[in-house]
Parts: C-alpha cells; structure tokens; sequence
C-alpha cells in the first residue's frame, strides 16, 4: 500500500507543470461559470461575481502598476483571495445562529482586513470601495486588497475569539 501511495505522489509531483496564472485563471474560470449560471444559488453568484470583479481589477492594476511582477504573484494573490472569502463564507455560516451583533462584529473583522491592507494604493476610492461601501453587498471588501495579508489579519482576529 505505501508503494502505491508513494508512486502516486511521486506520479503527481513530476506531472505538475504549472503554467504562469493558472492558479489565477482556474479561480477566475470557476467564478465566472458560477457566477453566469442562471440556474445558481443567488447568494453563491454575488461572491463569485466579487471574485471575478476582483481578479479581473487586481490584473488590470497589476499591469499598470507593478509591470515587472510575475505571473506567480498574481497567482499568490488570487488563491489568498480564494482563502478569504471560503473562510469569510465559512464563519458566516458558523454564526448564523449567534446573536445579530456578534455576527456583525465577525463581519467587521473581514471588512476590516480587506480595507487596512491596500495593495495598490490606488486614489479611485468609489471604484475600490464600490463593494465595501454597499450595504447590500454580501461582500463588502475592498478591491485593493493585499489578500495575502488581509487573510493573515482576519485569521489572527479570528484566533482572539476562540
């Protein structure tokens, strides 16, 4: 058994090529299919439109702003993005039977992270905080996030709750 477990992952170690933005481009391809399935969950549609409207900004800006950055960056960044909101979903789920204030608090703590970790810097605040300045928005974040760093802020605010 332990020589089939280790060929298959010896298999899968020297069979993984990945190619510049992938990472990027299957998180992009998966949220843009939810995201336009007409017969989807309306909820899951909002987060993947995010998604998508987020990876697509997070490319533009990175070629106007860091042209010397690799594709690897841009991959780091969008599975970081990917992580945020599963872990956003997830704890919104986890508290929907807690009381009103302590779920809001849990969103606070996303909004929070995602805004006081900017990547860009970018001046056009109404387009960057269109999300987040949305009460009706199921994910309001910023679009100039570090997602690498937003995550990081949110899991250690998580922590302090536990």
């Amino acid at each position: 058994m332990k020589k089939i477990l280790f060929s298959l992952l010896a298999l899968f170690i020297f069979n993984v090529n990945i190619n510049a933005q992938d990472v990027y481009n299957a998180i992009r391809s998966k949220a843009l299919l939810s995201a336009s399935d007409p017969s989807g969950n309306p909820m899951l549609k909002k987060f993947n439109q995010f998604k998508v409207d987020a990876l697509d900004y997070m490319a533009i800006k990175m070629k106007e702003q860091m042209p010397d950055s690799t594709a690897t960056f841009l991959d780091k960044q969008a599975f970081a993005m990917n992580n945020f909101i599963n872990l956003y979903m997830q704890n919104i789920v986890d508290t929907q039977n807690q009381p009103a204030n302590y779920q809001i608090y849990i969103i606070k703590i996303f909004m929070d992270a995602s805004y006081s970790n900017p990547l860009f810097n970018d001046p056009d605040k109404e387009l960057v905080l269109s999300y987040y300045s949305d009460g009706n928005s199921l994910t309001r974040f910023s679009l100039d996030t570090d997602w690498r760093r937003a995550i990081i802020a949110a899991s250690m605010q998580l922590k302090k709750l536990q």
